[in-house]
C-alpha cells in the first residue's frame, strides 16, 4: 500500500511542477442526481492529463546520473507525453513506446515534445517488452505508467485536494485502466475519509481491472479499439502494486458502452463547456447512465483527460454514436 505520508510528500515535491485543478460545481449533473456533484479538472493540466502529477513525482526522485541515462516507459499517450514535459523540464530524455492503437494526435504532441518514439505491436503488452529490451540494451531507466509507487503517490495528491476542497465528499468517481490513479485517490481519499466510496469507471471493451477483479487475480484481456482509448491496455501479470491496492480500496468498479462514453463526451461540451476525451468523461458518463444508483453525495468526479482527436470529437458531438459499435 502506499501510504498517506507518502501522497503528502509528493505534494510537496511537485509543487510548481503541476497546477492545483480546480474542483467546479456541476449544476447540470447536480440537479439530475440530486446532489452536490463536482468536477475536478484534471484535464486543465500543461499536457492535458492527471499523468503530468505522477510523471513529475517519479522523475523528480531520481538521481541526477539517472536523469542523465534517459527515461522510457509503455504508454497508451497520456502518461507519454507528461514523461516527456517532465523530462524536458528536468534535463532528462524520454523514449516512449507505444502500439498501433495509439490515436495519431497523442503521438505527435509525444513527439512535439522532443520524445523518441517507438510504435511497437498492437497492445501495450507489446509495447512493454520493448521497453524492457530497451533498458537491458541501453540502460535506459524505466518509469512504469501505473503500477510504481511513485507514480502512484503522485496520482493520489488528487484525491488530497479533493477532500481538502470537499471535507464531505461521500462518493468519488475516477477512470481506472492499470489502476495508478484509481489506487492513488482512493488511497488518499479513504486515508482522510475512511467512510467516502471511491469508484472506478472503465469501459465494457477490454476492461483488464476490472476482468482481474473479478477473478481475484491479474489477467490479460485482449484490447481493442475503443472512444475511451487510454483506458485501454493490461494491468501485468506480475502487478506488484495497483491490483492489491484497488481490490482492498474500490468499493465498486462500473463499465460503460461505447455509447454511454459518447454521452459523457456529448453533455461535457454541450452543457459543462470542457472538451473531454472518452476517459475523461467516464464518470459523467457513468451518472448520466445511472449505473451508480442509489447515488451517495455529495460526489466528486475526476475529468482526467482532455487529448482527443477534435475530428473525432466533432463527430461525436454531431450525434454519431457507432464509432465503435452501441
Amino acid at each position: 500500500m502506499i501510504s498517506l505520508d507518502a501522497i503528502q510528500d509528493a505534494r510537496r515535491r511537485i509543487a510548481g511542477y503541476v497546477v492545483q485543478t480546480a474542483l467546479v460545481r456541476s449544476p447540470t449533473l447536480s440537479e439530475f442526481c440530486r446532489t452536490t456533484v463536482s468536477l475536478k479538472l484534471e484535464h486543465h493540466q500543461a499536457t492535458g492529463s492527471f499523468k503530468l502529477r505522477g510523471a513529475s513525482n517519479a522523475i523528480l526522485k531520481l538521481t541526477k546520473p539517472e536523469r542523465a541515462r534517459g527515461i522510457i516507459a509503455a504508454s497508451t499517450g497520456n502518461h507519454g507525453r507528461a514523461l516527456a514535459h517532465a523530462a524536458r523540464a528536468l534535463a532528462s530524455h524520454a523514449t516512449i513506446c507505444l502500439s498501433r492503437l495509439v490515436p495519431d494526435n497523442k503521438v505527435s504532441e509525444i513527439r512535439r515534445l522532443g520524445a523518441d518514439v517507438r510504435i511497437v505491436g498492437a497492445s501495450q503488452d507489446e509495447a512493454q517488452q520493448e521497453v524492457e529490451r530497451l533498458v537491458a540494451k541501453d540502460g535506459l531507466v524505466m518509469v512504469p505508467p501505473f503500477d510504481h509507487p511513485d507514480i502512484v503517490a503522485g496520482q493520489g495528491t488528487i484525491g488530497l485536494e479533493i477532500v481538502e476542497e470537499m471535507p464531505d465528499v461521500a462518493t468519488v468517481l475516477v477512470p481506472v485502466s492499470g489502476g495508478g490513479l484509481a489506487a492513488g485517490v482512493a488511497a488518499a481519499v479513504k486515508g482522510i475519509q475512511p467512510h467516502a466510496r471511491v469508484i472506478g469507471i472503465s469501459m465494457e471493451r477490454g476492461a483488464a481491472m476490472k476482468a482481474s477483479l473479478d477473478v481475484g487475480r491479474p489477467v490479460q484481456v485482449k484490447e481493442v479499439s475503443s472512444l475511451a482509448d487510454s483506458l485501454g491496455g493490461g494491468i501485468g501479470l506480475s502487478n506488484k502494486l495497483t491490483f492489491a491496492m484497488c481490490r482492498a480500496l474500490l468499493d465498486d468498479v462500473v463499465v460503460l458502452s461505447e455509447g454511454e462514453i459518447a454521452t459523457g463526451i456529448r453533455h461535457a461540451y454541450e452543457k459543462e463547456r470542457e472538451i473531454l476525451e472518452g476517459a475523461g468523461s467516464v464518470g459523467i458518463a457513468a451518472l448520466l447512465a445511472r449505473k451508480l444508483h442509489p447515488i451517495q453525495g455529495p460526489v466528486a468526479l475526476v475529468l482526467s483527460g482532455r487529448n482527443i482527436d477534435m475530428e473525432l470529437h466533432r463527430c461525436i458531438i454531431s450525434g454519431n454514436n457507432d464509432l465503435f459499435g452501441k
